[in-house]
């Protein structure tokens, strides 16, 4: 496997009107990793997934550069087809057909002989633990089971590169651990993985490095655990009851906790779990939670805890 950036994103920028969507980001994309995209509703995401595949068009302009397996988009896209499989956020198969037939179109879409296709599409479905959903009606399936032969699709032509665009938004802890368990699979197999999602312990649990996007730039990156083991206090106690807080900020040390509040909760980090711990001491039991802190802690505390107007 070749040391190179499977992906490599410069100084790029992307406008939509008034909106700068893209504004300024880069990155690359070691070989054989799984990288991660996160941020909130409009931060970007979609845009930097559509550029890669050429749904968007970047902003000419000079020191600006996107290149995948060495190719531009904008110049090479069925280079790039060639060697990724994308998974977009819409489950966009025919229900017209089954679920063989349609793997077979993008079989034939891919050049693949009928062989060959019948071959590879009985490995992946049996990979998906879809074998005896073979023949099924589309209408028939789970969404897990539309979710998984999405992924099936997207790994008919043996790619190099997977691009998951929220993948396991809306399904349950079973399907959701089922994939990540296939997608673990396929990274010790060489893939690269390329994902965004809104799940944070989904982030954690699979990807090898993250850049978390807010406002179209780029404002923090790197190994999700290391993250958390650096970018935050270790331990947090949430309250649910707002109207705890005085009886909380009371006892605090103030130069040894960080405290993030909202209109129905208040969140108190520290660097100590014994003193959270006393300060937590006869707070009535179901008001608050004293935890690690997690990544969603850190992008929260990277991007805010407000809405904003494009969400």
């Amino acid at each position: 496997m070749s040391d190179e950036p499977v992906i490599v994103f410069e100084n790029v920028h992307k406008s939509y009107r008034n909106v700068k969507a893209v504004d300024g980001i880069s990155f690359d994309v070691s070989p054989g990793i799984c990288f991660g995209l996160l941020g909130r509703n409009g931060a970007g995401k979609s845009t930097i997934m559509r550029i890669l595949y050429r749904k968007a068009e970047r902003d000419r302009l000079p020191k600006s550069r996107v290149s995948v397996f060495g190719f531009d988009p904008e110049k090479d896209e069925l280079a790039i087809k060639c060697r990724s499989g994308v998974v977009p956020q819409e489950d966009n198969l025919d229900e017209e057909l089954n679920v063989r037939q349609n793997l077979l179109i993008f079989a034939k879409l891919y050049g693949m002989t009928r062989e060959r296709a019948d071959a590879r599409i009985a490995e992946l479905l049996e990979f998906m633990e879809l074998r005896e959903k073979a023949d099924a009606a589309i209408r028939e399936l789970s969404g897990g089971m539309k979710r998984r032969l999405v992924i099936v699709r997207a790994l008919l032509n043996e790619p190099r590169l997977l691009i998951l665009d929220e993948p396991t938004t809306g399904l349950d802890p079973q399907v959701r651990h089922t994939i990540w368990d296939k997608l673990r699979q396929l990274k010790r197999g060489g893939l690269t993985i390329m994902l965004t999602t809104h799940y944070m312990e989904e982030a954690f649990q699979l990807c090898d490095d993250v850049l978390i996007v807010e406002s179209g730039k780029a404002v923090l990156r790197g190994n999700p655990k290391l993250l958390v083991e650096h970018s935050i206090e270790p331990y947090v106690l949430e309250l649910t009851d707002a109207k705890l807080a005085p009886q909380v900020l009371a006892k605090l040390d103030h130069g040894q906790a960080r405290v993030e509040k909202s209109e129905e909760s208040v969140r108190v980090y520290g660097n100590a779990y014994e003193s959270l711990r006393s300060v937590a001491d006869g707070l009535p039991p179901g008001d608050y939670h004293l935890r690690p802190s997690t990544l969603e802690d850190v992008f929260l505390k990277a991007t805010g805890r407000r809405l904003d107007a494009r969400q």
